[in-house]
């Protein structure tokens, strides 16, 4: 059996000690061995929850010979910048979202990654639900007929004004933050070669970063594409696709527990059923992909890439006015 691939953590996010630390030491094919702060009494509390190393400063972590791979849940404007030197030193990276702030950026990394044989993964975890996987296979036996249109939100109650999602030198906004999801669904379902056709991102609310947005693209075989996204809303997370015969739509669908049980509500017809699917953990899963593309000597990524031009094309097209 392949030993477990050793992982450190660079810093003590929320998001690291919520959802993906606990899952990284419950996989079999993962390893916690390191976790790294700038303050050695953040990095030695949590190091002791899973009785691993602590160690002090980013830098001595990328050092570690102990480490094989490095989680990145810093800031998003920080993500490149330790992507990168991850990558130098010979580490597999999974890296939260976005993995840059400019599409140019990424397309490097996710390069220098293959160029070096290591896995460069993006946390956008929703695409390693099962759930995703059974409306693809809804759509690709026509339960719905052709597809025409599609529809996506990801919207989130308001944070404290310190966060660092509402912190423009560290990458906040709500395009960084909740718009990949539902831009990412886009591409999962429809596949390349999206076009933002328009979009808008709005300050509300006193923020110094954009709060909410809304996008409209167009797959090349015309198929419509409306997302919208936020970071001061009652909680939304939700898609719908609407073909020549019916309707597919989920709730819940980007962040969900790993207890919830998700409903596929199915329109194809001849009336609504609600199809059941298993409860699954994607953070668990997100660790188990990339441990096996860590294994597997790294599988370039060309759906990152995509995805950040994407972005940067809504950000282009709402400074533009649409």
């Amino acid at each position: 059996m392949t030993r477990p691939l050793r992982v450190g953590v660079m810093g003590c996010a929320d998001i690291a000690r919520r959802r993906m630390l606990p899952a990284i030491a419950r996989a079999p094919q993962t390893e916690i061995v390191a976790v790294a702060s700038r303050q050695a009494g953040r990095a030695r509390k949590l190091a002791d929850v899973y009785g691993c190393r602590a160690v002090q400063g980013y830098e001595a972590l990328l050092t570690d010979e102990g480490v094989e791979a490095v989680y990145v849940p810093l800031p998003a404007a920080l993500h490149a910048e330790w992507a990168e030197a991850a990558l130098l030193a010979g580490k597999h990276v999974l890296v939260e979202k976005p993995v840059s702030l400019r599409r140019e950026t990424t397309s490097r990394l996710v390069e220098l990654a293959a160029s070096r044989g290591l896995a460069l993964m993006e946390n956008v975890m929703f695409v390693h639900h099962g759930l995703h996987t059974v409306v693809r296979k809804l759509l690709a036996e026509g339960a719905i007929g052709e597809l025409r249109a599609f529809e996506a939100h990801f919207m989130v109650p308001r944070r404290a004004m310190d966060d660092i999602r509402l912190q423009p030198e560290l990458g906040g906004g709500a395009l960084w933050d909740t718009g990949v999801y539902p831009l990412r669904a886009a591409r999962y379902f429809l596949g390349p070669g999206l076009r933002v056709a328009g979009a808008c991102l709005v300050r509300g609310g006193g923020h110094r970063v954009d709060s909410a947005g809304s996008a409209l693209l167009v797959a090349p075989d015309g198929t419509g594409v409306h997302a919208s996204f936020g970071l001061d809303h009652a909680y939304r997370s939700a898609y719908t696709l609407w073909g020549t015969g019916g309707s597919i739509a989920v709730d819940r669908a980007f962040t969900p527990p790993a207890s919830h049980r998700p409903i596929i509500r199915l329109d194809d017809g001849s009336g609504v059923r609600d199809l059941a699917v298993p409860a699954e953990d994607q953070a668990y899963n997100t660790v188990l992909a990339f441990a096996a593309a860590a294994r597997a000597g790294g599988t370039p990524d060309a759906v990152c890439p995509e995805q950040a031009r994407l972005l940067d094309d809504v950000r282009a097209a709402a400074t533009r006015g649409g």
